[in-house]
């Protein structure tokens, strides 16, 4: 899928994702992760800010989307909860930042739209200071076959109607990465995950 195809799918999809900030299961697991954030955060695919209300005081968040309607509902979102917020329209596999520039990077269902996820975990690792932390939220090809089979199945059509994939291995791409996992929690059927890391070294 071209990218200009792909971004005016995120535009029409802004409401909904802004509407998604008040689901339940979401909110527990969003709360749960970005508690930890600190310092200088870099949010990777903000989408509408979903994850703005669980930042902990004092942070700085850099903050990019490449969907325009998107960073709209994301500025919204941190003037509501009073951030010191930079949102960015940008694409993050074409963004650059210099080295160790961040204490916290943070990417929440990002990882099913990049064109090569494995290259962004990798820009990840560069960003991040060596002492920092790595939030992920993100969801991929469960561990049952059923549902398995069935998320190959419909990933061609999902991704013509959503923008994303649902048969990634984050898991496995994100040791492929060479971060380094200090805890994960999974849910859904595994299709979840909740991955607090730390940068190779």
């Amino acid at each position: 899928m071209d990218q200009e195809r792909l971004i005016r799918i995120f535009d029409r999809q802004a409401t909904d994702y802004d509407r998604k900030r008040e689901d339940p299961q979401q909110q527990r697991w969003r709360r749960n992760l970005i508690s930890d954030a600190k310092g200088d955060v870099l949010e990777l695919a903000v989408g509408a800010g979903a994850n703005f209300p669980f930042y902990p005081r004092g942070v700085r968040i850099t903050a990019a989307d490449f969907s325009g309607a998107m960073v709209e509902k994301a500025r919204q979102a941190a003037r509501h909860y009073h951030l010191d917020a930079n949102c960015i329209c940008a694409d993050m596999e074409d963004m650059s930042f210099p080295a160790q520039s961040f204490d916290t990077v943070v990417s929440t269902l990002s990882m099913c739209s990049y064109k090569n996820p494995l290259g962004m975990l990798e820009k990840i690792n560069r960003w991040c200071k060596p002492d920092g932390t790595i939030l992920l939220m993100e969801h991929g090809i469960g561990s049952n076959f059923m549902v398995s089979t069935l998320q190959r199945a419909l990933n061609p059509l999902l991704y013509r109607i959503y923008g994303c994939h649902h048969t990634r291995d984050i898991l496995g791409l994100v040791r492929e990465s060479g971060m380094l996992i200090q805890r994960a929690e999974r849910y859904s059927l595994n299709m979840v995950h909740l991955i607090w890391a730390a940068p190779q070294q």
